[in-house]
């Protein structure tokens, strides 16, 4: 079992930046992905981004490509979601999850789960 905790949501104005970390409660051995997802009330979990936990390769979803930055660092078991020149269309719910395959934007393949961080863009 592996828990995740993400932080680092807050209120921001359009233009801003923002970091998002996510903490593994553990080191797991395997390839797997580690992935950042936001949801608005009423609306399903989109992807965002993900990044392969072996040799860190990232993707990104178009809304989001050129502004935010998946990254990790494997000492610390973390994850990190670095967002630029935020819009108010990022206002949502961050997720950060963990999946067993290499790369996947589906959350159904996404097996772990943080609680969510807010983050709010205001105009």
């Amino acid at each position: 079992q592996v828990q995740l905790t993400e932080s680092g949501g807050g209120l921001v104005q359009a233009g801003d930046s923002l970091r998002l970390s996510c903490a593994a409660s553990r080191r797991t051995v395997g390839s797997y992905a580690m992935g950042w997802f936001r949801q608005t009330p009423g609306n399903e979990r989109e992807f965002v981004a993900a990044i392969r936990w072996n040799d860190g390769s990232a993707y990104y979803a178009d809304s989001v490509k050129g502004r935010f930055t998946i990254s990790r660092d494997n000492a610390k078991n973390t994850v990190y979601l670095q967002m630029t020149n935020l819009k108010p269309e990022d206002t949502a719910t961050y997720y950060c999850a963990r999946t067993i395959y290499i790369s996947s934007i589906d959350p159904t393949e996404y097996g772990y789960w943080g609680q969510g961080t807010l983050v709010i863009v205001s105009s």
